[in-house]
């Protein structure tokens, strides 16, 4: 926290007649000071302690004041002021050493965020052994469940990459699709696989309880752009409520698909793969690769993959509303998504709010995740 503001707190609290509760910083000055003077990827006696990682995938234009992306918000409000090269990633990450938030911008799409998140796990700089990782990005999403705007906390990542592929214009006149899981016998084989090759992770479901209890009754920002779009779907009460919050599970492709019948194939493949315990709400393309790497770094003591949080909110939806084809509603929302605004304020704010009693009540959480 800057001077001004600690001045401005003391005042606060002397002025009600209250002891001020200033915590010391996390990261203080002397570590600061060494981890500066350590080059990235390389070795380092001094390290900066996190307790939250807050992982976005891109950003536009600049990191602050202008137009934002996923990365911005959590910049300028966070007061993320420390930035640390990191030319082994994407981008540079910005870090709060007040309270030990971390943020990274890993770039779009499963390859970009999996060696992002695996070369942040071994840089000598951070100690993450502890730390809370946030999956805080925009999404696709499906109007059974839900409306733009709103927030989806995941407990199953599914890979939608992974996977067998014949033409549909080739494909025998019983199926339902031409894409169908490696090793199965088709798109309507209901063997069960177990997802060997990283098709399915499965994240600590008390942590996602815990997380959605806290944040299910928030208000979450609406205007005009996106109730009008939402109102267009008819028959689809969840996609014309106001943005909410809510649980559902994430589908990562690199592949951005759009339309009634992939939403179908989206459903059915979430399904597949966590045996019909998931289901289906929010498209994106890195989730899988993310934490993938997590559990790599989990084994070696850098990371804790029960310690994962993946909250996505709705940009855009996965289908368009009845009475237009896909085509022209994907090429539309490629102009500019209606949900765009709403859905990065309710990232921030919904996963602000889970941040912040983090990193408040440390004394809580450092041993072990909420249950």
């Amino acid at each position: 926290m800057p001077a001004f503001a600690r001045l401005a707190t003391l005042a606060a609290a002397l002025l009600v007649g209250a002891a001020p509760a200033l915590a010391a910083p996390v990261a203080d000055y002397a570590t600061l000071a060494a981890v500066r003077a350590c080059a990235p990827a390389r070795p380092c006696t001094a390290k900066l302690p996190v307790r939250v990682v807050v992982v976005t995938m891109f950003e536009i234009g600049k990191d602050t004041g202008d137009k934002p992306g996923e990365f911005q918000l959590w910049k300028e409000r966070r007061h993320l002021t420390e930035t640390l090269p990191f030319p082994q990633g994407w981008h540079n990450l910005a870090y709060d050493p007040e309270t030990g938030v971390l943020a990274i911008v890993t770039g779009m799409g499963s390859i970009k965020s999996a060696t992002a998140a695996l070369a942040l796990g071994l840089d000598e700089r951070l100690d993450l052994s502890r730390a809370y990782w946030l999956v805080a990005g925009i999404a696709g999403i499906d109007p059974e469940d839900a409306s733009v705007g709103s927030a989806a906390w995941a407990h199953y990542l599914i890979d939608g990459d992974i996977a067998h592929e014949i033409d549909a214009r080739e494909i025998p006149k019983d199926w339902k699709s031409g894409y169908f899981a490696l090793h199965s016998k088709g798109p309507m084989d209901p063997t069960p696989l177990d997802p060997v090759n990283g098709e399915m992770f499965e994240l600590n479901p008390a942590l996602q309880d815990w997380a959605y209890a806290l944040t299910k009754d928030m208000a979450l920002p609406d205007d005009p752009r996106i109730a009008a779009a939402r109102m267009a779907f008819k028959g689809y009460p969840n996609a014309q409520k106001p943005p909410f919050v809510l649980k559902g599970d994430n589908l990562a492709a690199m592949t951005f698909w759009h339309g009634a019948k992939m939403t179908a194939w989206a459903n059915d493949w979430t399904s597949f793969w966590t045996r019909g315990k998931g289901a289906f709400v929010t498209s994106a393309m890195e989730e899988t690769g993310t934490f993938q790497s997590i559990e790599y770094l989990t084994k070696v003591g850098r990371a804790d993959r029960d310690r994962v949080l993946v909250l996505r909110a709705g940009s855009n939806f996965t289908m368009p509303p009845p009475g237009t084809d896909a085509a022209t509603y994907l090429l539309s929302e490629n102009q500019g998504y209606a949900g765009m605004t709403a859905a990065l304020e309710s990232l921030y704010r919904v996963g602000g709010k889970v941040v912040d009693e983090i990193v408040t009540h440390w004394d809580r959480y450092e041993k072990a995740p909420p249950k």
